[in-house]
């Protein structure tokens, strides 16, 4: 602006000519022209600088095309651009009408496109580390795939085998992946073969869920058993790839085809077991049969589940039946897998406490924020309590 002023000042003094002031001041003599036409017709307020953006534009859709499409919108909430483009050139065959990409546009300015909400990343501790150096130390556990019997019922088989030498321990035909069904089966194995250091699985329902170090209510049990769930990566089968090649065997010899109904195909799948485990020579085991190799475990299914321990120094609080605990008068969200559960605290640094459920860590509490970061780096979301308990 002051440049401006300056060069109007140098042009009205007389002293130079347009073409050496343009010259002196860097610019053409078109620039020189533009300002002392701006200064004659509006004076200094004409040198200020001017908006750069156009008076219109030839490409804009007509007010009477985007009110149409907005109207037709609202009558029909779930049809995308494509149809309503359709339907307005249906009604209006003369008017010039906008691209698809145009339409979705003036939707999304009037508030006529919901925005998705992207589902929460259940997050993933990694790969498996557990070495499995002896019987007992890994449970491997899966359902094969569901079929169906040939009087239409879905079958769910529930397998479980011994990591170290292959020795199969549960084959059960079930009605359904709950909880529910899946529960007496592994307290049927624990009670005859002993307890197992790990047991690992996929993601899958019911070993995993999205709750706070994708616990679920058969893993909390498990813990309180003081065996350790441990989940494959997702999309990883190869990672339980003993579990795997044997259900590829289970599939070949028991399935195709099918039996006439549940009972008819259990009695395959003990047969099978039978046959697995001592009479199938396994090339991993030097031709040996899994019978031969595996071992119960020495430590017992408990009559009762026994209380966990948590160090002295820890701070313990009791998981409500609303998902959370009382932290200093205020309420921390933790999982409703948890509920009735006691969690410890352990304090690592100012305002940083780890949590823990037995020997599993579950994350970090972030006191200021009163959040519980998990082990897969998720926040615990506060929301409010359902209950005053």
């Amino acid at each position: 602006m002051d440049q401006r002023t300056r060069f109007i000042a140098d042009l009205k003094g007389g002293a130079f000519s347009m073409v050496e002031l343009c010259a002196t001041y860097g610019i053409s003599r078109k620039t020189g022209y533009k300002w002392l036409e701006r200064y004659e017709e509006h004076g200094p307020a004409g040198l200020m600088e001017r908006s750069r953006r156009p008076h219109g534009c030839e490409h804009e859709t007509l007010s009477c095309v985007v009110e149409a499409l907005i109207e037709a919108r609202r009558l029909h909430p779930s049809w995308g651009a494509k149809k309503l483009l359709w339907l307005v050139g249906k009604r209006h065959p003369t008017w010039p009408l906008p691209a698809r990409s145009t339409v979705c546009n003036i939707l999304s300015r009037n508030g006529l496109v919901q925005r998705r909400t992207r589902a929460r990343k259940p997050g993933h501790p990694g790969k498996p580390k557990t070495t499995i150096a002896a019987a007992n130390d890994v449970w491997c556990a899966d359902f094969k795939g569901q079929f169906r019997t040939r009087d239409g019922r879905y079958c769910y088989p529930l397998t479980v085998t011994d990591g170290f030498s292959r020795y199969l321990l549960v084959c059960q035909s079930l009605l359904s992946t709950s909880v529910q069904g899946s529960m007496p089966v592994f307290e049927r194995a624990f009670r005859e073969f002993g307890l197992p250091a790990v047991i690992r699985t996929d993601n899958g329902v019911p070993f995993a869920t999205h709750a706070i170090a994708r616990l679920s209510e058969l893993s909390v049990w498990w813990i309180r058993l003081g065996i350790f769930p441990e989940l494959i990566e997702p999309a990883s089968p190869q990672q339980n790839g003993r579990h795997e090649r044997m259900h590829r065997t289970l599939k070949a010899e028991t399935t195709r085809p099918a039996a006439g109904d549940l009972r008819a195909q259990q009695r395959r799948f003990n047969d099978f077991v039978h046959h697995f485990n001592h009479e199938r020579p396994h090339e991993a085991l030097q031709q040996r049969t899994p019978a031969s190799v595996y071992q119960p475990s020495g430590r017992p299914f408990p009559t009762r589940l026994p209380p966990l321990e948590y160090p002295s120094h820890f701070e313990l609080r009791l998981v409500s039946r609303n998902g959370g605990v009382r932290w200093r008068r205020q309420w921390v969200n933790v999982s409703h897998t948890l509920a009735g559960q006691y969690v410890g605290f352990e304090e690592v640094d100012d305002a940083l406490w780890n949590v823990y459920f037995g020997a599993v860590q579950l994350g970090r509490f972030h006191e200021r924020d009163l959040v519980i970061e998990d082990t897969l780096g998720r926040r615990n979301r506060k929301v409010s309590p359902m209950s005053p308990d």
